[in-house]
């Protein structure tokens, strides 16, 4: 069984990731190989904070190893809050104050047209590879749905009615931002 390290802390994620990749792929985490560093996301791109964490295991632990990064980006807000998606209301990450925070900014909008956009950086080998998933759609006035986390309360995909925290996480993972760029990695990874 092949073992690479996908570099996070998150349980959600991790969770969401495991359950689509290959049985022929065991799925390690920052806590199975016992990296408790607070790697750098300083990069001003989604792609460039991807890097930045798989080049950091990689290089410390010699493992193969992808990260991602995800930002919602909101047309009205100029792309916000885009690359500090995880930070908006402040450091401390909290899904609550930034959900708070990008309504209170849309509150006089009138387009609510936004879109995830996940960027999964592979090191395997000293080989760099990058995968892209985006998902269109837009933001709903008031949270809906008990699943998902992050902004998927608010978020409603194109071509459905319910927000990503409303919908199964077989159909979410299949339709979105996260579950496209992993199907990508998932290709890559089996034809090497």
């Amino acid at each position: 069984m092949r073992k690479i390290v996908f570099a996070t802390h998150n349980q959600n994620k991790l969770k969401e990731i495991r359950s689509m990749m290959p049985r022929s792929i065991k799925l390690l985490s920052l806590d199975d190989i016992l990296c408790h560093d607070e790697i750098p996301e300083t990069a001003d791109t989604i792609e460039g904070n991807a890097k930045l964490k798989a080049d950091h295991v990689y290089y410390k632990y010699n493992l193969p190893c992808f990260a991602d990064d995800t930002g919602l980006e909101v047309e009205a807000l100029g792309g916000e809050p885009g690359v500090r998606s995880a930070r908006y209301a402040g450091n401390d990450k909290n899904s609550e104050a930034n959900i708070d925070k990008l309504l209170f900014n849309l509150k006089h909008k009138e387009s609510r047209a936004a879109q995830f956009k996940t960027v999964i950086h592979l090191m395997d080998k000293k080989e760099n590879k990058c995968f892209t998933g985006i998902c269109k759609g837009h933001i709903i006035e008031n949270k809906r749905g008990d699943g998902g986390f992050g902004y998927d309360p608010i978020f409603v995909p194109e071509d459905y009615k319910e927000t990503f925290a409303e919908l199964s996480s077989a159909t979410k993972n299949k339709i979105s931002h996260r579950g496209l760029a992993v199907n990508k990695l998932i290709s890559y990874l089996k034809s090497i």
